[in-house]
């Protein structure tokens, strides 16, 4: 079949943007607003943990709710959320308040990643067709977390700090607008005999433990990544501009393998995806530190984007063949929490870490946890259960 964009998942991805970049523009206003303020580093960090907290604990409710109703109430609530969230950050400018605005724009952000997660994953005919349409997807947060950084950042030069923030409520509006004529799927039927039972029993089965196990070894590279590298360039004087420049290379490469997949999907398999980018990403990992040039850390930031930014296609298109048509929701969930969860703490142990072995171990020690991880892909296979 044709890799092309469908004009459904087109409105689908367009509702996810608007409702992400809400968030990622929050993420960027509130804390400098709290600066302006006056408040501590240490203060703007437990700011910026909120917007993941959320959804580490709403992953779950939020996955059972959209396996019962589908994809128009859980977005609509998110809409709600994130429009509130935003809102009451224009008419409130406080701390508090800013605390509770990104609780709400992150949750929302959680619940409407998991709904579309899910819809479109029913939505697929083929393992082929599942890689395409989750490749096309995972461009989405890409773009927001441009879209919401820059237009907040405008706003905030030209019309303040409340302005930004009323931007950022209006955006979830349009997200509805593109998904309110989205065609729901019918509801999942369960085989005879089907026992739901509670979400942990998902983690009894092998494939998805270690299919979890795989997704969180490469995201936690995807979040050193982010932690070391201008550590790594400000101890070698690297202006924040080139450091700037580093990780954007990042995130292009990223963005522009996810473009790519869909051409490509029907001639890959994902365990053997997964093994290339574990592989890759062991490899890099392994020689970042001894790239001094500014040139050459932007050469292992792109290749890092490319492996990095082909996994989680992969890893979504394995979850929706390996468990029940009717528990896809909470399997998406347990994901997000897992990845939240890992990216509220992860960072605080890679600064423990880095003042321990210094910042070039800590790239060392997760590039051969990653390399270590590769045996996992060869026993992951495909194919639904029931």
């Amino acid at each position: 079949m044709s890799g092309g964009l469908k004009p459904e998942l087109a409105r689908l991805i367009a509702a996810q943007i608007c409702v992400h970049a809400c968030m990622a523009g929050t993420r960027l206003a509130a804390p400098l607003l709290a600066l302006k303020q006056g408040y501590s580093e240490a203060a703007v960090g437990v700011l910026l943990a909120l917007f993941a907290l959320t959804q580490v604990f709403l992953a779950l409710p939020s996955g059972r709710y959209a396996d019962r109703h589908g994809l128009k109430r859980p977005i609509g609530l998110a809409v709600i959320a994130a429009t509130l969230g935003a809102g009451l950050a224009v008419a409130f400018p406080i701390f508090p308040v800013l605390c509770v605005a990104a609780l709400l724009t992150g949750g929302a952000t959680g619940t409407a990643s998991i709904a579309l997660q899910r819809h479109v994953g029913r939505a697929a005919s083929s393992p082929t067709e599942l890689k395409q349409v989750f490749s096309w997807l995972a461009i989405g947060p890409a773009v927001s977390n441009f879209v919401g950084p820059f237009a907040a950042g405008l706003m905030i030069d030209n019309a303040g700090f409340r302005g930004a923030f009323l931007l950022m409520a209006l955006l979830p509006m349009f997200a509805w607008y593109w998904v309110r004529t989205a065609q729901e799927l019918p509801p999942v039927i369960r085989a005879e005999g089907e026992q739901h039972g509670p979400t942990w029993n998902l983690l009894r089965e092998p494939m998805f433990r270690r299919l979890l196990l795989i997704n969180w070894l490469l995201s936690s590279c995807w979040d050193v990544h982010t932690f070391v590298v201008p550590v790594l360039g400000h101890e070698r004087g690297i202006s924040a501009s080139v450091i700037g420049t580093i990780l954007g290379c990042f995130a292009i490469a990223a963005a522009l393998v996810r473009v790519a997949i869909p051409l490509l999907a029907s001639q890959v398999k994902e365990s053997q995806m997964l093994m290339w980018a574990m592989a890759a990403t062991a490899l890099v990992f392994g020689i970042y530190p001894f790239m001094h040039a500014s040139l050459f850390m932007g050469l292992c930031s792109v290749a890092l984007g490319i492996a990095l930014g082909s996994v989680q296609p992969m890893i979504m298109s394995t979850l929706h063949q390996i468990t029940p048509e009717s528990r896809h929701g909470e399997a998406v969930a347990l994901r997000i929490m897992l990845i939240n969860a890992s990216s509220v703490g992860m960072p605080m142990l890679f600064g423990a870490a880095g003042a321990v072995i210094g910042i070039s171990g800590v790239f060392w020690v997760v590039g051969a946890a990653v390399g270590a991880g590769t045996h996992l892909t060869r026993g992951l296979k495909s194919g639904r259960t029931s």
